[in-house]
């Protein structure tokens, strides 16, 4: 049964699609959230020139917050590097250095009003870049990818990781099917929709706030990382109370690294909602994860284990 809720969300439309990268083009690194390691994020930024990108590390990628030590920088500084690095004509590509915690701290902050005025391009980030996902899909309109971030040993140590984000962002025709051999049926079903989600407690914090978009129609995406049962049980139970859950067309679950549980905890709590369920597609924290645009049309079939979406996540 679903939750009373005080309004019905029409659900979004498909995000307005980024140009695809090419040869020369300007991408701007952004620390959104926590401290940037310089080391990693110096040989993150020289697999992404290896590409043939021109690297631009904004000001204040590898500040640290003078009294917070888990932020990287103060929450203007880095809302001030995210609004420039859009802003900037010549910009092609926003690719945060990391995750861990701040993107909240930062996002009302940020220059909406003016990016409105932008061309659209491409965010890169997961984990703590839900929120700006978020804020994207809800006030710019603009699709963005769920994908690896250059500060992170995650995407220094894995090639894999390394090529999918690659090729999303130069030959997107190239990865519009994801599955592989460990998707599995939650539910059986198929459903189309446009894709939102990403980290599940920052969605659950993001709950009341101005930029968290409805997922009335959405292929919702779920994942997270060293979560504890009781503490994901929380975070969905009351996504669902709070109406978040109410029509959604499907859902598809990432990895689960260092989370207790957490598939039979999807299963027990949103199962009943008469939707496919599809396990197993490994986007998020997990080693080798692939890039997932959000804010694009996608099917689930759970027959044959794929989310495949309808078009390239660039233009």
């Amino acid at each position: 049964m679903e939750s009373m809720t005080s309004h019905d969300p029409v659900p979004f439309a498909p995000g307005v699609r980024p140009p695809r990268l090419r040869d020369g083009d300007v991408v701007a690194v952004v620390a959104p959230s926590g401290p940037v390691p310089p080391d990693t994020l110096e040989a993150g930024v020289a697999v992404l020139e290896a590409w043939g990108v021109q690297v631009r590390v904004m000001p204040h990628v590898l500040d640290t917050h003078p009294s917070l030590g888990y932020l990287a920088g103060t929450d203007a500084a880095r809302a001030d590097d995210f609004t420039a690095a859009w802003a900037d004509p010549e910009v092609r590509a926003v690719v945060c250095a990391r995750g861990g915690y701040g993107a909240h701290r930062m996002v009302d902050l940020v220059d909406w009003d003016t990016l409105r005025d932008a061309a659209p391009k491409v965010l890169v980030g997961y984990s703590d870049v839900t929120v700006l996902h978020q804020a994207v899909a809800s006030r710019l309109g603009v699709v963005t990818l769920h994908g690896p971030m250059p500060g992170t040993r995650e995407f220094v140590d894995s090639t894999a990781m390394q090529d999918h984000l690659r090729a999303t962002l130069f030959e997107p025709e190239t990865v519009q099917r994801l599955g592989g051999p460990d998707a599995h049926a939650i539910v059986d079903g198929t459903a189309t929709g446009v894709t939102t989600g990403g980290c599940v407690s920052l969605i659950t914090t993001s709950v009341a706030t101005p930029t968290l978009p409805a997922a009335r129609g959405a292929i919702v995406l779920l994942e997270d990382i060293d979560e504890k049962a009781y503490r994901l049980d929380s975070y969905l139970t009351h996504l669902r109370r709070a109406g978040w859950f109410d029509g959604v067309a499907g859902i598809a679950l990432g990895s689960w690294v260092g989370c207790e549980i957490a598939e039979p905890v999807v299963a027990d709590i949103l199962g009943d909602r008469g939707v496919p369920i599809l396990g197993g597609v490994g986007f998020g924290h997990g080693p080798d994860a692939p890039t997932v645009p959000l804010g694009a049309v996608a099917t689930i079939d759970t027959a044959d284990g794929s989310l495949t979406f309808h078009e390239p996540a660039l233009a």
